[in-house]
C-alpha cells in the first residue's frame, strides 16, 4: 500500500496507514486534530481544514487529544473512526476514579527545557524522561538562558550523564539562531512537544522557532526564579520548516501515575539488582542482604540516583491508587516521602 504523500507533511505514516482497508482509502479521509474544544475539534488534512463535531458515538473509553488521527467521511466530514496512536502523554485526572485525562498523542520529540539557573534540577529531569520513555516519544533536553552562565559545560555533562545517548541543547530562547539548533527535530511531518517549569522559556522557544508570536511571553520573578504561566490552550502549530509544534499547559502539569514500564526502563541497573536482595520486598533502606545498598557503599552506584528511584516509584504507585485507596495509604505515603527527603537532604550536606 502506497504511502499517502500529501498526508506525510501532516506526520502521516506507514503506521496509521496500515489501519486503512481498501474501503477506506476510496471512502474516508485522514485528518488529523489540532485542537479539542467542548464537543468540537479543529481537524487538519491536505483536503479539508475545519472544525467538526465530536461523534455521539465516542464512548468515555475512546477519547481524543491533540494530535490525534481521525478517518472523516469524503463527502460529509463526519467522523468515522479514531486510529491507534504511536505514542501519547496523560496524566491522573482529578475525581475520585483514577482515570488518565490525554494531554497529547502522536508525539515524535519532546523537548524537555529547563535553565541555566536556579530551576536546573537532575531529579526533576529525570521524572521528565521517564514520562518521555513512558509516552513512547524521544526526549531532548534543551537548557535556556545560556546566555546568562560564563560555562554550561558542567550542566550539560551532568544532564547528559542521566540517559546513555541522551542529546542535551544550551541556547538562548531568545536567539534566532541558537534556536535554530533545535529544528533538526521539527521537520517535514515531525511533531515536537515542550515540557518543563514555568518561566524557562518554552513560549520563547515556539515564537523562535515558528518565526512568530504564536505564544505569549511572560517574565520570571527575580526572588525564587520563577515564571508565570504565559500558556493557556492546547493546540499543535505548523511550523515553517514543515513540522508541528505543542506547547500546551498539561504538559507541565504531568505526574508520575501509571508510569512503571518507564521507571522500570530508567533504572533498569538498579532494579536488576534489586533481583540479588536477600528479601523480595526489599525497599534499598536498611534491610540486610540488600545488593542495592552494597552496590552504593562500594561506590558501584550513586547514591543519590538511588533515593530518587525510591522517591519516584513510591510517588507513581501512590498517584496510581484509586481515591479510597490513597486516603487509607496517606500517612503512610507522607512518612515515606519524608524519609526519602531526609536522606536525600543528608546526602547532600556530605
Amino acid at each position: 500500500m502506497t504511502l499517502l504523500p500529501d498526508l506525510a507533511t501532516y506526520g502521516w505514516s506507514t503506521f496509521f496507514q496500515s489501519q486503512l482497508s481498501l474501503e477506506d482509502l476510496n471512502n474516508t479521509r485522514p485528518a488529523r486534530i489540532i485542537a479539542v474544544h467542548r464537543g468540537e475539534w479543529d481537524v487538519s488534512s491536505p483536503e479539508f481544514d475545519g472544525r467538526v463535531r465530536e461523534p455521539v458515538t465516542l464512548s468515555e473509553e475512546t477519547p481524543v487529544t491533540v494530535g490525534d488521527w481521525v478517518l472523516l467521511d469524503a463527502t460529509t466530514h463526519t467522523v468515522l473512526r479514531i486510529l491507534s496512536r504511536h505514542s501519547l502523554f496523560q496524566r491522573r485526572a482529578a475525581g475520585p476514579e483514577a482515570k488518565m485525562q490525554l494531554i497529547a498523542a502522536n508525539v515524535d520529540t519532546v523537548f524537555i527545557v529547563s535553565s541555566c539557573n536556579k530551576d536546573f534540577n537532575l531529579a526533576r529531569l529525570e521524572r521528565y524522561l521517564i514520562l518521555a520513555q513512558e509516552a513512547g516519544s524521544t526526549p531532548v533536553i534543551v537548557l535556556t538562558k545560556a546566555d546568562l552562565m560564563d560555562d554550561t559545560t558542567e550542566l550539560r555533562r551532568s544532564a547528559e550523564r542521566l540517559l546513555t545517548g541522551l542529546v542535551v541543547e544550551c541556547i538562548d530562547a531568545r536567539d534566532p539562531e541558537a534556536v535554530a539548533t533545535l529544528k533538526p527535530w521539527c521537520g517535514v511531518g515531525q511533531t515536537v512537544a515542550l515540557i518543563g517549569s514555568s518561566g524557562v522559556g518554552k513560549s520563547t522557544i515556539v515564537n523562535s522557532i515558528a518565526g512568530a508570536d504564536i505564544q505569549d511571553v511572560g517574565d520570571i520573578r527575580e526572588d525564587d526564579a520563577k515564571g508565570r504561566h504565559t500558556t493557556s490552550g492546547r493546540t499543535l502549530h505548523r511550523l515553517a520548516v514543515g513540522g508541528w509544534l505543542l506547547d500546551t499547559p498539561g504538559m507541565r502539569e504531568l505526574q508520575m501515575a501509571d508510569v512503571e514500564d518507564g521507571i522500570s526502563d530508567f533504572y533498569s541497573d538498579i532494579i536488576d539488582l534489586a533481583g540479588s536482595c536477600k528479601f523480595s520486598d526489599c525497599h534499598h533502606e536498611t534491610e540486610p542482604g540488600c545488593a542495592v545498598r552494597a552496590a552504593v557503599d562500594s561506590g558501584a552506584l550513586d547514591a543519590s540516583r538511588v533515593v530518587r528511584y525510591r522517591k519516584l516509584k513510591v510517588e507513581s504507585d501512590f498517584n496510581s491508587l484509586s481515591v479510597a485507596e490513597r486516603r487509607a495509604r496517606d500517612k503512610s505515603f507522607g512518612k515515606r516521602i519524608k524519609a526519602v527527603d531526609k536522606e536525600m537532604q543528608r546526602r547532600q550536606r556530605r
